[in-house]
């Protein structure tokens, strides 16, 4: 019986398994495994459960580390000492090994790897030398490593091929499986994710924001872009979220351009020119675009609303003070909706009295009802982004190049004589071309409303939840006031219109 509970022998270890890459043919965990199991038992112990590290550095500090961490920290319970494959196992520099050495020393716990004879004896000079030795080759090793990494990046950067991650909304493509990548192309899913996300945020900057959009796809149970790259290369998702501030970093990174990146910026060729991989998700003119939608705003929460599950918060007002609604809910009565600023002390509400009160479900009923009937048959328009001929978004990319170029070249990077040769040349070049650019014929790019072939019934349809379909009615500038129950009219719908709402269709 090697592995089993933790029964206060003295000799209760936990077995310690470590790799920085986890392919579906590696054998290294069951190698792993076998030589912890036969470490423990030539020092007479038995395994109480194991810190398997997947996918984790060496270099990571093992009190750090997600599985063995918790251990060191003293936050998963007793253990009388550890038991790995070999050090690098347990890490692969000399301070992290050493520091883990001492602190089973200090503690009176054992430490033993496969191939020593006997626990680690780190008050002996031998097996200290030795100990630290092993680590040092450890970490020499991952020193040779990061170099041939290093050196690998800065040739594949020159030679203008990818190295790492794809960019969510692209994908690798090999010839070969396991081969170097050949191409970058569009992923089908994830580009069509965050075109129709820019789409939705360019038609309605105001209301449609990050957080707003993070939200709607944590609802519709879209991949995150950590657990989207891990399906992509076979692993399982680890259910992580979206979160507001990583979608905004994606599009306005100019990687969506389909460049080349290193260090958050596009990669440079000799001529001056960002290198492009391959088509990007959108031109230079929807890039300048959404990053002025995405502007911070003097008034951050305007525009802003609840992604909670009822459909008419924000849609439905108070008939007595025209405030809004808010829901109510306890563990007795279904979710209501009412009005509650005359409780919190508001001026325009000290006259709003009774405060009229309705079930949600209802008021929804009521509402979903009445727009069907209105509205159900009216044809859908989208609000969509017209590239034009592309000659404005070339004229705008080469002067963002160009622009590159004299911020580079006031920093002081072409100071050189025979850089300065260079970029006369280069600028000239780009000069001539804008000049020979903005002669041609332009269709500025920009919205431009179509029929979808969808009528407002098939688009409540397929809005599965409420948030959905609160979308819908504010598109459509639906407002619903309600009364108190003995007013004469119980609750009145209303649409607004104006210039930029159209009830005929959805932006």
């Amino acid at each position: 019986m090697i592995e089993r509970p933790y029964d206060g022998c003295g000799k209760c270890l936990l077995g310690v398994r470590r790799l920085s890459r986890m392919k579906a043919a590696t054998s290294s965990p069951e190698r792993q495994r076998e030589d912890v199991l036969s470490a423990a038992a030539s020092i007479g112990g038995h395994i109480i459960g194991w810190a398997d590290d997947w996918e984790v550095s060496g270099a990571t500090d093992p009190v750090t580390r997600p599985k063995l961490g918790p251990w060191l920290r003293d936050e998963s319970g007793p253990y009388d000492g550890l038991v790995a494959a070999a050090v690098d196992r347990l890490g692969r520099n000399v301070v992290d090994c050493l520091n883990t050495g001492y602190k089973m020393r200090d503690e009176g716990k054992l430490l033993a790897t496969y191939g020593h004879e006997g626990p680690w004896d780190l008050d002996d000079p031998i097996d200290e030398n030795r100990f630290t030795m092993e680590a040092w080759g450890a970490q020499m090793e991952l020193r040779a490593i990061q170099r041939r990494n290093r050196n690998a990046t800065i040739k594949t950067r020159a030679a203008g091929r990818p190295k790492g991650k794809p960019s969510y909304g692209f994908q690798y493509v090999r010839l070969v499986m396991g081969g170097k990548i050949d191409h970058v192309e569009l992923h089908p899913h994830a580009s069509t994710v965050l075109r129709l996300i820019a789409r939705r945020i360019l038609a309605d900057p105001e209301r449609v924001t990050p957080s707003s959009e993070a939200a709607r796809l944590n609802r519709v149970g879209e991949l995150c872009p950590a657990d989207h790259l891990a399906v992509m290369y076979g692993k399982p998702a680890g259910g992580r979220p979206w979160y507001p501030t990583s979608l905004r970093n994606i599009l306005l990174s100019e990687a969506a351009l389909g460049y080349l990146m290193h260090g958050g910026k596009p990669v440079i060729d000799q001529e001056g020119n960002p290198v492009r991989l391959c088509e990007g998700l959108w031109n230079r003119a929807t890039h300048e675009a959404l990053k002025r939608a995405l502007a911070p705003s003097e008034t951050p929460w305007a525009g802003r609303r609840s992604n909670r599950d009822y459909m008419l918060t924000e849609v439905a007002l108070c008939g007595q003070c025209h405030n809004r609604l808010y829901t109510q809910t306890s563990a007795t009565e279904p979710p209501r909706y009412v009005c509650t600023v005359r409780n919190k002390g508001w001026l325009s509400a000290k006259d709003c009295r009774p405060a009229p009160l309705i079930r949600a479900h209802l008021l929804d009923g009521y509402v979903e009802e009445w727009f069907l009937q209105t509205f159900g048959d009216g044809a859908i328009f989208e609000t969509v982004y017209d590239p034009g001929n592309g000659v404005p978004e070339r004229i705008a990319e080469v002067q963002a190049n160009r622009e590159r170029l004299r911020v580079d070249r006031q920093a002081g990077l072409y100071d050189a004589p025979d850089d300065s040769d260079w970029f006369r040349e280069q600028y000239a070049a780009m000069g001539r071309e804008l000049a020979a650019l903005e002669v041609e014929p332009q269709r500025a790019p920009g919205m431009v409303r179509r029929p979808t072939g969808e009528t407002v019934a098939d688009r409540w349809a397929k809005a599965l939840n409420a948030q959905a379909r609160k979308e819908i009615l504010l598109n459509f500038g639906v407002r619903v006031t309600l009364f108190p129950a003995d007013a004469p009219v119980r609750w009145v719908p209303g649409v607004i219109c104006g210039p930029e709402r159209d009830p005929v269709g959805i932006s």
